[in-house]
């Protein structure tokens, strides 16, 4: 009972809840599109969900009760496993939405790109953290990392999967700043990413792509292509008003408002539950931001505190990029809302995430007890005095 308790509540309630919300609102958003669309029994994908979230539920477990430094040790095979399944999916992947991008196994799918989300962080905070020494120097200290990272990120651009490179640029960016190197070093570093940028684009922007800016930023002028999405997003929006239409008797989700229960289904929430269901989600994932920050300004180990700043970052980057998209303040990228959306890779990939994050929280605790344990009188006062004399670490 001990083990259970010294998991982290916060980090464990937030996700369980969300996932337990979205499965809900998953059968909601699908229930019509299922047969109609995808020619399937009307619970498929509530069926699909359930079975990853299980599975998710016991990924989370394992990955909390493993000391999170142990995670150090398997470096260099997700290193291996991030390339070789990035370059194996040009061969036996499955081509979805003009990217190739996914493997299919059975009645499962597995995207690649989303393993390399948590991948890239755990090599980037364990490098990083090695690194500590010698941070100041740019070329020692700072670049080796993000030779591999720019490795990662191409072979994602080629698949082609721009938002999801943009999103895991962005979730290694707050890692690597985070590291502690120079302002200056920054400064390079993002004027190499703007020029990078600035000379590919004539190569990456296609039209379907100069498309999706046109649908965010001017969906009125094109309803019925560019800003149709959009613009049924807005409708579901507006609908719900303060406490929505009601679960289950939302309109928008019949057959106009697209990918209801994946890229747009916090219109769907906001739809049937209002701006009360939309706080509450927001609520819950904010929560969740904000307790990984903090475990990760308590822990005193630079690996720690990195990996859960790089947790929490892709969790709150993702959710801001999925909710600029419905709201119309980003491009359409197809990225899901975390824990909430259907998506098996997404889901299993954030619950070990959090179950790495909750791993971080055990050790900070640990920690702190000992500290406690150490300053007490009596019969801890062996402890104060030879530290490694009969104390077993929690790390070991």
């Amino acid at each position: 009972m001990k083990i259970w308790k010294s998991l982290d509540f916060t980090l464990m309630f937030a996700p369980l809840v969300l996932i337990g919300f979205g499965t809900v609102m998953i059968y909601s958003a699908s229930m019509v599109d299922a047969p109609v669309k995808f020619e399937v029994e009307p619970n498929h994908f509530l069926l699909k969900q359930l079975q990853w979230a299980v599975i998710g539920l016991a990924v989370f477990l394992v990955a909390a009760f493993i000391p999170y430094r142990q995670y150090r040790r398997f470096v260099k095979l997700t290193v291996l496993i991030m390339i070789l399944s990035l370059v194996g999916v040009f061969i036996f992947g499955e081509t979805r939405n003009n990217a190739t991008s996914w493997y299919v196994f059975g009645g499962f799918s597995v995207q690649p790109a989303e393993f390399v989300k948590v991948g890239l962080v755990l090599y980037l905070a364990s490098v990083y953290a090695k690194k500590q020494p010698y941070i100041d120097n740019f070329t020692q200290g700072v670049l080796p990392p993000l030779y591999l990272t720019s490795l990662l990120l191409g072979l994602i651009i080629m698949q082609p999967d721009i938002g999801t490179a943009a999103v895991i640029a962005m979730i290694a960016a707050s890692v690597v700043i985070s590291s502690g190197i120079r302002m200056k070093h920054v400064m390079i570093l993002v004027s190499g990413i703007v020029l990078v940028t600035v000379l590919a684009s004539q190569q990456m922007i296609t039209d379907e792509r100069a498309s999706r800016f046109t649908g965010a930023y001017q969906p009125f002028e094109t309803p019925e292509a560019d800003g149709y999405h959009l613009i049924q997003s807005y409708i579901a929006i507006g609908s719900g008003g303060l406490t929505g239409e009601g679960l289950g008797q939302g309109v928008q989700k019949l057959g106009y408002l697209p990918e209801p229960h994946t890229d747009f289904i916090m219109a769907v929430i906001a739809e049937e539950l209002g701006f009360i269901g939309v706080v509450i989600t927001l609520g819950l994932l904010a929560l969740f931001v904000l307790r990984g920050l903090y475990i990760a300004k308590k822990c005193e180990d630079p690996f720690g505190s990195l990996l859960a700043i790089g947790i929490s970052s892709m969790v709150a980057i993702q959710a801001i990029i999925n909710l600029g998209a419905m709201s119309g303040l980003l491009p359409i990228t197809g990225v899901p809302l975390p824990f909430v959306s259907y998506g098996g890779s997404a889901l299993l990939i954030f619950m070990l995430a959090a179950g790495m994050l909750n791993s971080v929280a055990r050790g900070v605790r640990f920690n702190e007890e000992k500290e406690v344990k150490e300053k007490e009188p009596g019969q801890f006062k062996e402890r104060t005095t030879n530290k490694n004399r009969g104390v077993k670490s929690w790390q070991n």
